[in-house]
């Protein structure tokens, strides 16, 4: 055979390995689009599943207290006995919730959250009239004395409802300042909890 003259096995086995190819193309396109298909597929689905929240809301104003108080160091009697010393951090905070649902929301737990240097603390806000009694004990309070926000509100659909609510740490002054965190959890029956931080700049009374 001359040098000149074409191969016909070179010619053909040249001819399948650009159908060869030609096939790994399409199927790499394929498996591409196969993919994006898929993702959107998920991502409407995920979308699609992902419901409004019930609640919405926000912490316009937060109050901060230290109270120290000590006994007498006498009882009813008259009679000398050892002096007892209290240290409480009270925080106060103005809320507003909104119902986004279509149903009544049941509000039963608000809950003040920081951390301290011994780790996290929690505590439970006061019920309405416990909250107004904090004014007649301590009647130098240096804190609005609002409409009280009750952990026990029921909340219809579509309304907002505000209100000052407070809780309080055993702790002193000292570790107060060492906190590192603050936040506020509402709790409903039958829906996820409400997370909310301070919007405002936080007051401390000094």
């Amino acid at each position: 055979m001359s040098l000149l003259q074409p191969n016909p096995q070179a010619t053909d086995d040249a001819a399948l390995g650009e159908e060869l190819t030609k096939g790994s193309t399409h199927l790499i396109w394929a498996g591409a689009i196969a993919a994006v298909l898929v993702s959107a597929a998920i991502a409407i689905y995920v979308i699609a599943g992902q419901k409004p929240p019930a609640a919405t809301g926000s912490i316009d104003q937060v109050w901060i207290h230290p109270q120290h108080s000590e006994t007498s160091g006498f009882d009813a009697n008259g009679a000398p006995m050892p002096k007892e010393v209290y240290n409480q951090i009270y925080v106060f905070g103005h809320a507003r919730i909104h119902n986004e649902s279509k149903l009544p929301l049941f509000l039963h737990r608000i809950t003040t959250n920081t951390t301290v240097a011994d780790g996290p603390h929690t505590s439970y806000a006061a019920m309405g009239a416990d909250y107004d009694r904090i004014f007649v004990a301590y009647p130098a309070m240096p804190v609005p004395h609002g409409p009280a926000l009750s952990p026990d509100t029921t909340i219809a659909s579509g309304q907002t409802v505000e209100g000052t609510f407070v809780c309080a740490f055993k702790l002193t002054k000292e570790q107060w300042d060492a906190h590192k965190d603050l936040d506020f959890n509402f709790s409903f029956q039958y829906q996820p909890d409400l997370k909310l931080t301070p919007q405002a700049a936080i007051i401390i009374d000094r």
